[in-house]
């Protein structure tokens, strides 16, 4: 291991509102750094913007959540107060590869995984693949994404019902639909390429064979830039409304100490893989018969 120069940031921008810019600023204001805040105009009277040292509007003219996405704005609003590194939080920015290769561009340190790492994770299909060559187990599902009816068709007389059709760059449980015969798969899969070209900007969709009343197990991995990483245990996520989790159980009451072995070696396996590096979480399913399923990486701090 090679030594690498150490520079410690002088000011950060948090690209977000509400609880985690406040988190984050917290956190700065403990190790001494000044800090930056962002907000739309909806947004001037929101408590985090006088939390940060410096406060300033961005996206004037445009819908509020546009203001959050506007990163050619953020970025050149960044440069020209001084600051050294962002932080997206979650949401908004934090998974978008654009914005933190232009991070790099101009000079700003992105405070979350690499460009590299987040164009590939953010495609399960690509995830998938990842796993599969790290020696994850995977649900069967399409080896690519679906680009005809009868891709589609021979996926499912092969695999059975039910299964699920999902967006390649899905996320926050929108582009998902579950399909139980010949009669509901086109519909849904016309349904899904939608919603993923509207909510993701991709219409790439894909196909898994649709787990029966599964736990939905995370494992919190932490990663620097010397290939270190280490897990920070498991959470049972599998109360959930509409695919987004309703509450989160640590550790989880269901796993024996075996399975839980695995979740952990198999999650770490996966992030050396990729050369994984901040804070992220892999998201596994674990069937009626115990057996674990990768299913998918988030790229962030977690929610």
């Amino acid at each position: 291991m090679t030594a690498r120069e150490i520079r410690p940031f002088n000011k950060i921008l948090v690209a977000n509102r509400g609880e985690i810019a406040i988190r984050v600023f917290r956190a700065c204001t403990e190790l001494g750094i000044q800090t930056v805040a962002i907000y739309s105009q909806e947004d001037r009277l929101h408590l985090h913007r006088y939390k940060a040292d410096e406060a300033y509007q961005v996206g004037k003219g445009k819908p509020p959540i546009q203001a959050y996405l506007d990163y050619d704005e953020i970025i050149a609003l960044a440069v020209s107060k001084g600051v050294d590194a962002i932080h997206p939080g979650y949401g908004f920015l934090a998974e978008n590869a654009g914005f933190a290769k232009a991070c790099e561009d101009a000079g700003i340190k992105f405070i979350g995984p690499p460009v590299s790492v987040l164009e590939n994770m953010g495609d399960k299909v690509f995830a998938r693949h990842t796993a599969i060559k790290a020696g994850l187990p995977v649900i069967p599902g399409t080896e690519d994404a679906i680009e005809t009816d009868e891709e589609a068709l021979a996926f499912t007389q092969s695999c059975g019902y039910p299964v699920i059709v999902k967006a390649a760059l899905g996320g926050g449980g929108r582009g998902m639909s579950i399909v139980h015969s010949d009669n509901e798969l086109f519909d849904a899969m016309a349904k899904c390429r939608a919603e993923a070209q509207t909510a993701f900007g991709d219409p790439k969709i894909f196909i898994e064979k649709y787990l029966q009343g599964p736990k939905h197990i995370e494992i919190q991995i932490l990663g620097d830039e010397y290939g270190n990483l280490v897990h920070l245990y498991e959470r049972d996520c599998s109360i959930q409304r509409r695919h987004q989790k309703v509450v989160e159980i640590a550790p989880s009451l269901t796993l024996t100490d075996k399975q839980r072995t695995a979740l952990f070696k198999d999650a770490i396996a996966i992030c050396q893989a990729v050369h994984y590096c901040n804070a992220g979480t892999v998201e596994f399913l674990v069937d009626q018969n115990g057996e674990h399923y990768f299913i998918e990486v988030n790229p962030r701090i977690q929610v």
